[in-house]
């Protein structure tokens, strides 16, 4: 239960800062348009296909877990790998959005595309955290009914990072 209120709070902040981006797009379009062609859409689609990947080796692994298959680690450290990818990712991007003078402080927009794809990233690493945990418990023979209600929340919140990447990618890549 207190995963679902986590992953419901989470939701709702989100929710909060899309709206904040959207009065502000709404005050100054041509500035989070002009702004917006900076982006490289090919990371953005890069890492939407790397965090879908990595989402469906989840929900494999937990049907593997369910089934006592010992299948699942190896599905784990698939998303814990794409998780990893997804950061590499986003250290390249962020590279070069800052080779190229754009920072925070350049505009709304691009204050909007760190703060945000800054907390998804976040939120990304402490996913691995908890992905790393459930590799370990899938390792284990046995897993008990408490493990097992914890590897589902731990999935729940992988699929919330996805989730939230997926809203992210067309809000600040593609929606003009």
């Amino acid at each position: 239960m207190g995963i679902w209120v986590f992953i419901f709070g989470d939701m709702v902040i989100f929710a909060v800062l899309f709206a904040t981006f959207f009065y502000y797009r709404a005050k100054k379009p041509e500035i989070f348009d002009q702004s917006q062609v900076a982006l490289n859409q090919n990371y953005g689609a890069a890492n939407t296909v790397v965090l879908l990947v990595s989402s469906l080796l989840v929900v494999l692994a937990v049907r593997a877990v369910r089934k006592r298959m010992p299948l699942a680690p190896h599905l784990i450290a698939g998303a814990i790998f794409c998780g990893i990818l997804f950061s590499a990712l986003k250290v390249l991007e962020y590279a070069e959005k800052v080779s190229h003078g754009i920072t925070p402080a350049t505009n709304d927009f691009f204050m909007f595309y760190f703060v945000l794809t800054g907390l998804h990233w976040f939120h990304l690493i402490v996913g691995l955290v908890v992905l790393v945990t459930l590799y370990v418990f899938a390792r284990k023979p046995e897993i008990t009914e408490h493990r097992f209600a914890f590897f589902e929340g731990g999935a729940c919140f992988w699929h919330m990072v996805d989730l939230l990447w997926i809203v992210l990618f067309p809000l600040l890549y593609l929606v003009r």
